[in-house]
């Protein structure tokens, strides 16, 4: 199913992005050519991010620098969300994993200021994939939900191609954190369901942080969803919206989503004020905003008050899609740690 209405914010460049004209400084960074087309993941400029090079996911913001200690016995598959948001589509339904600029795009916003949450925590690889366009999300006819189902597959089959290629050669057996935001998160749902979901690979699940996307109740048959702050081989999930907003789309849905509170991260305790929030990272990488948020479930969403910020009254919109995961950023690096540290006690 396309999920078009959960994605209208990726429009609006706040927070940790911006016009796509400000990477312009990086695209020299990235002159390999795909003739192609297919994804080879085998060659690591077709990763955003890989442990064996040096990329955005590696930089670490200037208050966490002293005693940054990271584990290496642990792999992080991070699923980045859509970044190919040209409304005229210029480049097809499905974006070319060789284009400079889509590609200084993605790794200096998402994998700098999402995938880089979980650099202490274990190795990072993100994968380059064929994300289909903004626009895949808004089909008018027919013949546009067609065209846009056949974008989001082709899509998924690179991510599915690329996890595939990590598990023979990189991993090792290691154990394995899923992470993802937005478009990433439909491809995460997924390639958990068909390659984790009640399979020897779930063992090695620690856990899945699939944001920004709603998760059914019953969309897994044996990953549970996270209720206790320690819990491992399970899934995590939340939409952040300012308190009080129902959007439409929400209200019509025929299931009441999967929900974690990202400051308690406990199924006991849904509310949390701002000032348990250890510190988002919004425009200001080197940067941490201490009690940014408060946190509160309701119904199959995350609601918290307008973001605590210098600069916080020219934030209008009441959708924080596109900070689900920054608002909290302080708080899920040190939470994937302490599910790793209770996964190796198991």
């Amino acid at each position: 199913m396309i999920q078009k209405r959960f994605i209208a914010v990726i429009i609006i460049c706040l927070l940790i992005t911006s016009c796509s004209n400000k990477y312009q400084q990086f695209t020299s960074n990235y002159t390999f050519t795909t003739p192609a087309g297919t994804p080879d993941y085998s060659r690591l400029d077709h990763w955003a991010a890989h442990p064996v090079k040096w990329d955005p996911s590696d930089s670490i913001p200037l208050p966490l620098r002293e005693g940054f200690r990271p584990d290496t016995s642990v792999d992080i598959f991070f699923i980045h969300p859509t970044t190919y948001t040209d409304k005229k589509s210029l480049l097809g339904l499905n974006a070319p994993v060789d284009n400079a600029e889509l590609n200084a795009k993605t790794d200096y916003s998402t994998i700098l200021f999402q995938a880089s949450i979980f650099n202490e925590a274990g190795r990072v690889y993100s994968p380059r994939y064929r994300q289909a366009n903004l626009s895949c999300y808004f089909p008018v006819t027919a013949e546009d939900t067609l065209q846009a189902l056949a974008a989001f597959e082709l899509a998924y089959q690179d991510v599915k191609a690329a996890f595939l290629y990590y598990l023979q050669h990189n991993n090792n057996g290691r154990p394995i954190v899923i992470a993802a935001h937005s478009q990433g998160t439909t491809h995460a749902k997924r390639l958990l369901k068909e390659l984790f979901d009640g399979t020897e690979l779930q063992k090695k699940l620690v856990v899945a942080y699939l944001v920004g996307m709603p998760l059914e109740p019953d969309y897994f048959s044996s990953i549970k969803p996270c209720n206790t702050p320690g819990q491992t081989g399970c899934a995590c999930s939340w939409r952040t919206f300012k308190e009080g907003y129902e959007p439409d789309y929400v209200m019509n849905e025929k299931f009441v989503s999967i929900v974690t509170n990202p400051i308690t991260w406990d199924a006991q305790i849904p509310n949390a004020n701002r000032l348990l929030n250890k510190g988002g990272l919004l425009l200001n990488f080197n940067k941490l905003v201490k009690n940014v948020s408060n946190a509160k479930i309701s119904g199959g969403v995350l609601w918290t008050d307008k973001p605590h910020f210098l600069g916080n009254v020219f934030l209008t919109t009441k959708n924080y899609h596109i900070a689900d995961m920054n608002l909290f950023y302080l708080g899920i690096r040190e939470n994937v740690k302490q599910r790793i540290a209770a996964y190796e006690k198991k």
